[in-house]
């Protein structure tokens, strides 16, 4: 696994998000991509995955890519695919990069489930200090839950970066555009981002759908490539 950058900026604030629980954080990240003017400056390359990438629009979609936003100094790591059990290899990297661009916090973008049918709320939880007052009206504190993936990873590692995590609630495991909306909402208040919430949930949906279309691309050339190495081998 490796980070490939090809600018590095300083002091900057890394948001996150891999797919995980509702594909909020890629849905979000990729919705941030989109309303921020943002620059790729950089990709994880991860050689234990299978060796594809996403053709979307005419340009291709890296497994892990790594974008800045200079206006807010902003870094924004969007992920459609970090293979299995793949957590604290990709935490690792999340950490160097921190390290690499001096960054002053890591923001995780991840979803929940929700145990009723009405979902919505969104909820934190931060390693820095006095956090419950800059998160008062923004987002519930996480009393009990299991994370899991990139996002579980970086919270049990020791990192000198102050981490805080948001989660949205979301119904189920399929990708929520709606649960994304909400954490995009919650972000900007604690960031001050000034994101228009007008546009939100219908470019979400869009994500979404864009979304699904790869990831049903990525399974079928995986079925494909499983085949072909069943009628070498047998």
């Amino acid at each position: 696994m490796r980070l490939i950058l090809t600018k590095k900026p300083k002091n900057v604030t890394i948001i996150e998000g891999f797919p995980g629980f509702g594909l909020i954080g890629t849905i979000a990240t990729e919705f941030l991509m989109e309303h921020l003017q943002t620059e790729k400056i950089g990709i994880i390359e991860i050689d234990d995955i299978p060796a594809m990438v996403a053709i979307h629009q005419n340009k291709v979609i890296e497994p892990i890519s790594i974008h800045y936003n200079k206006a807010n100094n902003l870094v924004l790591v969007h992920a459609i695919n970090i293979g299995k059990n793949m957590g604290w290899k990709v935490a690792e990297v999340i950490c160097e990069l921190a390290k690499e661009l001096s960054a002053k916090e890591i923001i995780s973008l991840e979803g929940v489930g929700s145990p009723t049918a009405e979902a919505g709320r969104v909820f934190y939880y931060s390693n820095a200090k006095n956090m419950a007052k800059r998160m008062d009206g923004v987002a519930h504190p996480l009393m009990e839950g299991i994370i899991v993936g990139v996002t579980g990873a970086l919270l049990a590692k020791s990192t000198k970066t102050p981490l805080t995590a948001l989660f949205a609630e979301a119904r189920s495991g399929l990708p929520d555009s709606k649960a994304a909306a909400h954490i995009i909402q919650a972000l900007d208040s604690y960031t001050g981002l000034k994101i228009d919430p007008k546009p939100l949930l219908k470019q979400a949906q869009m994500f979404e759908q864009k979304l699904k279309g790869i990831m049903k691309q990525q399974q079928n050339a995986e079925e494909v490539q499983d085949d072909k190495h069943l009628s070498y081998v047998g």
